[in-house]
């Protein structure tokens, strides 16, 4: 394969011990690392070092209770936005991604968060929205019951709208803090957003100062119809999944349309899938890495993530070498999730049990375990073939998984030219190749 003029985007996706759902049993792996800070800096540190654009935290805000959790290390995790402030200070040039739901906070919070985090950082924040896909986080917030899918994606739009004109509170230089002249800020450059919405009623402004990047970058998750079109108005980045090159190649055609569509250049969108690795100096070393973890994997744990997988259904009546069930459209969860999963059982008759070990590394995204040249290949198809501008990297254990990954892959990559040997900018929007937004006309302060 020859190298490509234009360089791939990566992400390292940091989930508690891995994204294995067995990874935690391994004795390799530190069973308590997600609320370790020590380990979360020496994985920050590591995907530094490889020059990673940025590191990704997924986030939930209900405990996993459900039939099966008992089994699975993501039970307990520590709040994205408690965590990066300290990676921030142990790292220097990395983004720092975390995902906080649109449908179970405020976006006062939310944009003043970030904001606090761009600036501290020096531009390095990134925020996953989302909508929950969690049913469970209702009763958290005094909901009896989950918002529908329609409403959340209704919520999200107008929930993204306020927080970006709150970010678009203040100038780049509107706090001159002149010891001279006794002015603190230039009140002309103030922007009130004095927003009034179904969904939402905020004033404004913000109380931080319009950070590095403007706004901190956005990235989207989700692929259903409403996701996509989220996405096309909102993502800088968009995370997905994907199985096949076929299915990843629509997905990026249609994307890129959609922005298109919505007045955006597509180059100022990236479409990141993620990529289950398992790698190592052989094949066969890196296949009985993989057997190790697949003989881990306990029924109800694997029942338990492929249930929350398809929509928040309860499999436990159905057997295990059973057909999956035809189940209704989730309201709950992720459509674009149930569909992948419902089509691969289908198309290869896979059978519940089958269907859980099938995604027990990956939850149905990418999955390649070999070696560095094996991995980098499939890597490099899929950027040179329109499937993909970069990708979400989703190590099976950790912290083995993410060292294996950059001492190896990472390399590989390098010496075919598809990705960067240093950092050439400060910002997360520097490494992503994005433009610092405008700043949009909110109403001028009198």
């Amino acid at each position: 394969m020859s190298a490509s003029t234009r360089q791939m985007h990566l992400g390292a996706f940091l989930m508690e011990t891995g994204h294995h759902v067995a990874a935690w049993r391994h004795p390799s792996v530190q069973a308590d690392a997600g609320t370790s800070l020590r380990a979360n800096i020496a994985l920050a540190q590591a995907a530094e070092k490889a020059c990673f654009d940025a590191i990704f935290f997924a986030d939930n805000v209900a405990a996993n209770v459900a039939p099966g959790a008992t089994r699975v290390a993501r039970s307990d995790r520590l709040d994205p936005l408690t965590l990066l402030p300290a990676l921030a200070v142990a790292t220097d040039r990395i983004g720092l991604v975390a995902t906080v739901t649109t449908s179970y906070n405020e976006p006062y919070h939310v944009a003043r968060k970030f904001a606090s985090l761009d600036v501290l950082s020096g531009g390095r924040a990134g925020w996953n929205l989302v909508t929950s896909d969690n049913a469970a986080e209702a009763q958290n917030f005094g909901r009896a019951e989950h918002i529908g899918h329609a409403e959340r994606y209704e919520r999200a739009h107008e929930f993204y709208q306020v927080v970006t004109g709150l970010w678009d509170s203040w100038d780049d230089e509107s706090f001159s803090r002149d010891k001279t002249t006794g002015v603190y800020y230039d009140a002309s450059t103030l922007s009130v957003l004095n927003h009034r919405g179904k969904h939402f009623s905020v004033a404004g402004p913000l109380n931080v100062p319009r950070s590095p990047q403007g706004w901190p970058v956005v990235i989207q998750a989700g692929s259903s119809e409403a996701g996509r079109n989220l996405a096309a108005h909102t993502a800088d980045v968009v995370f997905t999944a994907h199985s096949n090159l076929a299915s990843a190649q629509a997905f990026y055609g249609d994307m890129k349309k959609r922005a298109i569509a919505a007045g955006r250049a597509p180059d100022q969108m990236k479409i990141m899938p993620g990529i289950s690795v398992i790698v190592a100096e052989s094949e066969s070393e890196a296949q009985e890495r993989f057997l190790e973890l697949q003989s881990l994997v306990d029924p109800e744990a694997g029942v338990a993530m492929l249930a929350r997988m398809l929509g928040n259904f309860d499999l436990s009546a159905y057997p295990l070498d059973g057909p999956l069930p035809e189940l209704p459209l989730t309201d709950s969860g992720q459509r674009s999730r149930q569909a992948l999963l419902t089509a691969l059982a289908g198309s290869e008759q896979l059978t519940i049990r089958d269907l859980y070990l099938r995604i027990a590394a990956g939850r149905g995204h990418h999955a390649v375990v070999g070696t560095a040249k094996r991995v980098a290949d499939a890597m490099q198809e899929w950027f040179e073939s329109d499937a993909a501008d970069g990708f979400n990297v989703m190590p099976a254990d950790l912290p083995d998984g993410l060292t294996r990954f950059c001492e190896l892959v990472v390399p590989e990559l390098q010496r075919r030219g598809l990705f960067r040997t240093r950092y050439t900018g400060t910002t997360l929007r520097d490494h992503l190749g994005l433009r610092k937004p405008a700043r949009s006309g909110a109403q001028r302060a009198a």
